[in-house]
């Protein structure tokens, strides 16, 4: 009969215990040793044992073993295992944050509106807050510009069931936007902005792999200065959809931005 052998090593020693976390499709982890982060591609058994693969916001895979408190969620440790059989995990947030709803139908557009100034803003609004907004029924349109905003706003004829949420670039205090802003602001309307150049300074430096954004000269277009600053090809568009693309979620922008959004979806959705 093996006898009982007590674990002699002092209590301040020991590791605590730490949880362990299925290592589902898309969940977002940084491996302990080496620092990279991204995001769960496919968990396999191999004769040295489960590894993981993961892909960064650059598209870069790199495969792990899947060891005891291997990696950190959310500034955690855990042990990733992996995820029971039964079918395809699904994600379990959005990429706004939110609690994903697996079949969810989109529901009928609202009368209430959420109007950004250009198309770049659209679809990074669409990028992180798309499921969410097709679930509320909420629909964003682009104006190309606030200098029509009063009038597309009294054509718009807000009101209690038809709220109008307006996001603005470079909402700054004494600026031709905020006196648009002030403008058209009442009961039905809200008018939020960020205090960046462009939606392009929304998205975080180091989520597009730079150190800072360029400080562009007066008198120089913003977005084409910006290209020739980081050695770019002066392509705008080009431009964007490199920007675009380094978007995962939420953690990807900067709060000024996050705030005004949330805020415009919560002030379209809530009744009065």
């Amino acid at each position: 009969m093996r006898s009982y052998q007590p674990d002699l090593t002092p209590p301040w020693k020991r590791s605590a215990p730490v949880p362990e976390v299925p290592a589902e499709p898309d969940l977002v982890v940084e491996e302990v040793a080496s620092g990279f982060c991204g995001a769960v591609i496919r968990c396999e058994k191999t004769a040295q044992g489960p590894t993981l693969t993961l892909e960064d916001r650059f598209g870069k895979h790199r495969v792990f073993p899947m060891e005891p408190r291997g990696f950190l969620l959310e500034g955690k440790v855990v042990t990733l295992v992996r995820p029971s059989a039964g079918g395809p995990v699904r994600p379990t947030r959005t990429a706004s944050g939110s609690v994903a709803v697996p079949g969810a139908r989109a529901r009928v557009a609202r009368a209430g509106r959420i109007y950004v100034e250009g198309r770049h803003d659209a679809e990074l609004v669409e990028r992180v807050w798309g499921d969410d907004l097709r679930i509320e029924g909420v629909v964003v349109e682009y104006l190309e510009g606030v200098d029509d905003l009063p009038a597309i706003v009294a054509e718009f004829a807000p009101g209690p069931d038809a709220r109008l949420g307006v996001l603005v670039d470079h909402l700054v205090p004494g600026s031709k936007e905020s006196r648009i802003a002030a403008e058209v602001t009442g009961d039905h309307v809200l008018v939020v902005g960020h205090p960046y150049i462009d939606v392009w300074e929304a998205v975080k430096p180091s989520s597009v792999g730079i150190d800072a954004w360029p400080v562009v000269p007066r008198g120089q277009d913003w977005k084409t200065g910006v290209c020739r600053a980081l050695g770019w090809p002066e392509n705008t568009g080009a431009a964007w959809q490199r920007i675009l693309s380094t978007v995962r979620s939420y953690k990807d922008l900067e709060p000024q931005l996050l705030g005004g959004v949330e805020e415009l979806i919560d002030f379209v959705t809530v009744p009065d």
